[in-house]
């Protein structure tokens, strides 16, 4: 019989400066620590809008020289991590900056591990498996909803086997994280909208997790998750309001100041949440369908979030109908069965209003497509185990029916 956990943990970067002119401390910063030689992980679309020469000119008024390894693109592949490995090993590289959406961070993730322990990115698939702290790696969102800025995965997609793997270790966590709304301005509206929906999933999921003390790990046992814990909580229900009152208007108009910062902080507390807490049956889910489907991985997580809250509601009915509240909808008189329903509807609402497509097929999805999804979708033990909610084959493939 499994020990019941007792205890919880909370983990973060080692430094998170948030706010506009964020970007300029990383001079400072790696001056401090007499870095001098400064591997910049970009792509040609933040090239094209100035934002890599931004970190560029930071990193050269600060005395240091940058390498630029500009192929970033969305979805990185293991193959893709390699070409940026080769590139730093023949730069020699004292930090690794990521900058961009979650899939540059997660490139720089693994770019730096492997450069700091040798070996291949291979070496490193699944949890725990990197031996010590990195060099110095910072993150630099462009985006206001990956969280990867302070997480602890970076994820990769493996063009073989048509899957997406991951390297999670608490060393990824970045030594420096820098959250600037103005990076965030030349962010296409359709990438604002899907981008914050990820948020919303992340914080949401987090919220929702399997309790701390109810996680089916023994204790003292490493898992890359904690489950749902207080602090977790005070941090996911900041971002799930914040994302409420601000995103439409972020979608909408890039140049409203007071919402491009309240969502690149609401991303940002949810990242912390979820790489604290957990993400569960989402992104479970959302992991084979995004080597299967057109579009985002938070537009893939905004079509699955709704399904799955339904289906966690009898886990989960006083927390989701916290999050009623927590999205605007006025809850006095309802039940609480009726407040989570309402919370459900919210969220899909907001999905529709920043201009998401509903279902599955909207995405290119097919529905002989689905029994292969659910199959692998169910070895996705890290993340099921921190669904509230035990889900079997049968289960999943019913979600999937239902979202398509």
């Amino acid at each position: 019989m499994t020990a019941m956990r007792t205890a919880w943990s909370f983990r973060s970067p080692a430094q998170l400066t948030v706010g506009p002119g964020a970007v300029i401390q990383l001079g400072p910063w790696l001056t401090q620590r007499e870095s001098r030689r400064a591997m910049l992980i970009s792509d040609t679309n933040l090239t094209a809008t100035g934002l890599t020469r931004v970190l560029h000119d930071v990193i050269i008024k600060a005395g240091g020289c940058v390498g630029l390894f500009n192929a970033g693109e969305p979805e990185p592949s293991i193959e893709l991590a390699q070409k940026a490995i080769a590139f730093g090993r023949d730069f020699r590289p004292d930090a690794v900056i990521g900058l961009g959406g979650g899939s540059n961070m997660d490139l720089a993730k693994a770019a730096a591990t492997v450069l700091t322990h040798g070996g291949r990115t291979s070496d490193y698939l699944g949890f725990d498996q990197v031996p010590g702290p990195l060099l110095n790696l910072v993150c630099v969102p462009t985006t206001a909803g990956t969280g990867s800025e302070v997480s602890h995965a970076a994820v990769l997609t493996d063009t073989a086997s048509q899957t997406k793997v991951s390297i999670v270790s608490h060393h990824l966590r970045p030594a420096l994280a820098l959250v600037d709304p103005d990076l965030v301005i030349t962010c296409p509206e359709s990438l604002r909208a899907d981008a914050g929906m990820d948020a919303l999933s992340h914080a949401i999921e987090a919220f929702t997790a399997t309790d701390y003390d109810r996680l089916d790990v023994p204790a003292g046992e490493a898992f890359p998750y904690e489950g749902r814990n207080p602090l977790g909580d005070c941090i996911a229900e900041k971002a799930i309001s914040l994302i409420h009152q601000h995103l439409v208007r972020a979608v909408n108009d890039p140049d409203d100041a007071e919402s491009r910062s309240a969502m690149c902080l609401a991303a940002t507390l949810a990242g912390l949440a979820f790489s604290n807490c957990g993400v569960a049956l989402v992104h479970a889910l959302e992991y084979p369908l995004g080597c299967a489907l057109q579009g985002t991985h938070g537009a893939r997580n905004a079509i699955l979030l709704p399904h799955v809250m339904r289906f966690n509601l009898p886990e989960r009915i006083s927390a989701t109908a916290r999050l009623a509240a927590l999205m605007g909808e006025d809850v006095q008189g309802l039940t609480e069965e009726q407040a989570a329903e309402r919370a459900v509807e919210a969220v899909s609402s907001l999905r529709e209003r920043v201009g998401i497509p509903g279902r599955i097929r909207d995405l290119g999805g097919r529905r002989d497509q689905l029994p292969l999804l659910a199959e692998k979708t169910f070895a996705i033990k890290r993340l099921l185990k921190v669904n509230p909610r035990g889900a079997s084959y049968d289960d999943l493939l019913r979600i999937l029916e239902n979202a398509f």
